[in-house]
């Protein structure tokens, strides 16, 4: 999996937001709200070519005092809803 490289993370307001860039998501009309936590995995993979499940629970247990288990569910959510949205592929 992979962050599409139309989407940027910005700050606006205090808040960060991912939004669309470019002629190809003329349709993508929606700021997406992420926490602090999802701001730090997003910004931690745009680092890498490729990642998984796995390696978001990973980022999520070295940054965070949580459980493999209970980070790699969260991973899987959150992952699904990137999906969902279209923002990785």
């Amino acid at each position: 999996m992979k962050i599409k490289e139309e989407f940027t993370l910005r700050d606006v307001c205090g808040e960060k937001v991912i939004i669309a860039e470019g002629l190809r998501n003329l349709n993508f009309s929606k700021l997406i709200n992420l926490n602090e936590s999802a701001a730090y995995i997003w910004t931690s993979l745009q680092e890498k070519d490729d990642f998984t499940a796995e390696t978001v629970a990973d980022l999520l247990c070295e940054e965070y005092e949580v459980d493999h288990a209970t980070a790699l569910a969260d991973a899987q959510k959150l992952l699904a809803e990137w999906q969902e949205q279209g923002l990785v592929g």
